[in-house]
């Protein structure tokens, strides 16, 4: 087997589980950060959606303060934050002063989308119609609010502590945007994984060093639903295929229990979503997430890897977080 350098990370969306609360959602993700940390992971990103009942971390910057309180080494940060949802002083001064609590250990993942309806984008009261074709300019604006030069506006926390800002994406504009700002690029493909490849090469062609980084550095997104058996492992893993079906249905709602043989349930046409969607993904024991990493890591020679689990079961999803890192030592 190959050896790798690349690093392993964890991004939560804080699920919620049917029958349980967003309390019990917040509670899971405290003690899976925690988890994590002991485990070795790199970082522990948490990802901005509103209006979704299934998903707890729609107040990100408060949820990130949470993780890195329970935690002591661990990168956490934003997977990212919707940064047409807000005017980004607001996102300088929130990261700001979770820098000043945690030095060193704050990231700032910004993405283009609102990461919601229509309606709700509205009701955030930042996207309208241009927001969000502004977001290269919001990104400077954020960094120039990070840096040591004064301005009439500065934020506080948040002056000359250069939180690192990541540029996140699931298309090719993403990967230009990185390359030309010179930031680490981190790629949707645990949901998003058509354009991977063309994305990664995109930004690696067209990089430009920056104060921040020297060279390119890929972040990929990958689906990990490990467990002891394999059938198990294919049971846990249908709650998550039931949700992303139920969220292109347009009822979402919270994570859903476990079906057995619930692929056989589905139209030919179902099937094919989810395969294509799940292009970035390992079902299965410790030895098949193995060899599925290594292929994914050889064929894409990405320098992290963000691991996604959405299991119902609490238990069961540490022990998937588990696995994938004993895979992952196994490289």
């Amino acid at each position: 087997m190959p050896s790798t350098t690349a690093k392993f990370s964890v991004l939560d969306l804080a699920p919620v589980p049917e029958g349980s609360t967003a309390t019990d959602a917040l509670a899971n993700t405290r003690e899976l950060a925690c988890h994590a940390e002991a485990l070795g992971y790199n970082r522990y990103w948490l990802a901005e959606h509103h209006n979704m009942a299934g998903i707890a971390s729609a107040a990100t910057s408060v949820l990130i303060g949470h993780v890195a309180g329970a935690t002591s080494t661990m990168r956490v940060g934003a997977g990212g934050v919707m940064l047409p949802n807000h005017a980004p002083l607001v996102i300088a001064e929130q990261f700001g002063t979770l820098e000043a609590l945690y030095p060193g250990r704050i990231d700032l993942g910004l993405g283009r989308a609102p990461g919601t309806d229509p309606i709700t984008s509205q009701a955030l009261r930042r996207t309208l119609s241009g927001d969000v074709d502004r977001f290269p300019e919001d990104v400077r604006e954020l960094q120039r609010y990070f840096s040591d030069t004064p301005g009439r506006v500065q934020a506080t926390p948040g002056f000359g502590l250069n939180v690192p800002i990541w540029i996140l994406g699931s298309s090719l504009y993403g990967a230009s945007l990185a390359a030309a700002f010179g930031l680490p690029y981190a790629f949707a493909s645990h949901f998003a994984p058509a354009a991977m490849m063309q994305a990664i090469e995109l930004y690696r062609e067209r990089f430009q060093p920056s104060h921040q980084l020297d060279k390119p550095y890929v972040m990929l997104g990958y689906n990990i639903c490990a467990a002891d058996d394999e059938a198990e492992a294919h049971l846990l893993r249908s709650s998550s295929l039931q949700a992303f079906l139920n969220l292109r249905r347009g009822r979402p709602g919270k994570l859903p229990p476990p079906i057995a043989g619930f692929e056989k349930t589905l139209s030919a046409e179902e099937n094919y979503v989810l395969e294509q969607i799940g292009a970035c993904s390992s079902v299965g024991t410790r030895e098949q997430v193995t060899a599925d990493l290594a292929d994914f890591i050889a064929a894409t020679k990405a320098d992290e890897i963000m691991v996604v689990a959405q299991i119902f079961d609490h238990n069961a999803r540490l022990r998937s977080y588990e696995l994938a890192m004993e895979a992952a030592n196994n490289l």
